[in-house]
Parts: C-alpha cells; sequence; structure tokens
C-alpha cells in the first residue's frame, strides 16, 4: 500500500471515528455511569464488531448483503431491534448512588451495578456488528483504497490496524469527557435523567436503521 493512500485511509477513519454513532453513545453512556477504565472492555467489543465489518465489507461479502434484499433487511431489522433493546434497557435502569473506589457509578444498562466483562464486550460488539450502516460505509469506502494489483490480506490487514487504532482512541475520548461529567451529575435525579438521555438516543438511533435504503 503506497504511503499516501494509507494517509488518506488514516485521515478517513479519524472522521469516521469521530462522528457521532451508536458507538459513541454507549462509550459515553458506559463512561459517565462506569469510568473510563471499565469502559474499555466496551470499547473493545466495539472494535471486534468493527473489525468484523471491515473484513466481511473487505472480502466482499458486505456487497453481496446489499445485494440481496434478504439478507440486507434480516440484518438492519436486528440491528435496530439490538439498539432498540439498549435503549429501552438503559431508559429503564434502576439508579443507585453507590460508588466504587475506582470513580465507578452503579445504576446502568440493563441491571444495578457493574456488568460483567463478558457482558460489556459483548454489547460494544453486537453494537457494532449488527449496524448495517457500517456495512454500507465500508462497502462504499474501502474499494477505494485497495488495490486490486497487491496482495488483498495484506491490505485489509493494514486498513484493519489503522482503522480499530484510530477507533480505540476516538471511544476512549469519548468516554473520558463522559466520566468528567460524573461530578455534575451526582445526584439520582441528574443520573435518572442521563438514563433517559442516552436511552432515547439509542432508541432513535435503532429506530433510524430501519430508515436504511440498500444500494442500488
Amino acid at each position: 500500500m503506497e504511503l499516501h493512500v494509507w494517509l488518506a485511509f488514516f485521515a478517513a477513519s479519524w472522521v469516521i471515528a469521530i462522528s457521532p454513532g451508536s458507538g459513541a453513545v454507549l462509550s459515553m453512556s458506559h463512561g459517565l455511569t462506569y469510568g473510563v477504565r471499565q469502559t474499555s472492555a466496551t470499547i473493545v467489543g466495539l472494535q471486534l464488531g468493527l473489525a468484523v465489518i471491515l473484513l466481511v465489507a473487505g472480502v466482499g461479502v458486505g456487497a453481496l448483503l446489499l445485494a440481496s434484499a434478504t439478507a440486507f433487511t434480516v440484518v438492519k431489522v436486528l440491528g435496530a431491534a439490538y439498539l432498540i433493546w439498549l435503549g429501552v434497557q438503559q431508559w429503564r435502569a434502576p439508579v443507585t448512588m453507590a460508588s466504587s473506589s475506582a470513580g465507578t457509578t452503579a445504576g446502568a444498562v440493563g441491571e444495578p451495578g457493574l456488568p460483567s466483562v463478558r457482558r460489556r464486550i459483548a454489547l460494544g460488539f453486537f453494537t457494532n456488528v449488527t449496524n448495517p450502516k457500517g456495512i454500507v460505509f465500508m462497502v462504499a469506502v474501502l474499494p477505494q483504497f485497495i488495490d486490486p494489483t497487491r496482495a488483498l490480506w495484506l491490505q485489509l490487514l493494514i486498513l484493519l490496524v489503522t482503522s480499530v487504532g484510530v477507533d480505540l482512541l476516538v471511544m476512549h475520548g469519548y468516554a473520558f469527557l463522559a466520566s468528567r461529567a460524573q461530578r455534575w451529575l451526582a445526584s439520582a435525579r441528574a443520573r435518572r435523567a442521563q438514563n433517559r438521555v442516552f436511552g432515547g438516543v439509542l432508541l432513535a438511533m435503532g429506530a433510524s436503521l430501519l430508515m436504511v435504503k440498500r444500494v442500488a
């Protein structure tokens, strides 16, 4: 891969990562609720999902999903349903004000207290991997950075490492910024409002996925 091509993808990766999406909302929600350290597991899950999407698009399966109305609809509905489920869980999350010595606060997605590392990774993974917008975007963008005369696997590896590395930094940045707001959201009323805001955003994103159209 030529250096100027990689630099262009590197710049595009920052734009993609910084653009608000379901991954950013989840990172901020967990960062605000649990703190940056505990949110790292969620962000690892997001990167695993991103890696799957990039590889799927890179090997052409993404194009196949876009070509098949049935397959694309299934992915779209599953992704929308998952985000809506997350939104409902966040909206209804019970609020408790017990804080740990690490600076985390209980009261979050799905249950009072901190979910297990496995569950946080799964939440991040399924948030990204069931997002048809990510598949549509990758199918549209990746071909511009792949040279058909060179080894595909090596180019995909470079693009994968670059994209995941950038997104890892950006999602931790979102989590950090959100965690700084903990002191202004110390009351039960403020925490409940936070749950409603993030839950509402996830619900809206889930509903918006149903509007995503297949590329002709």
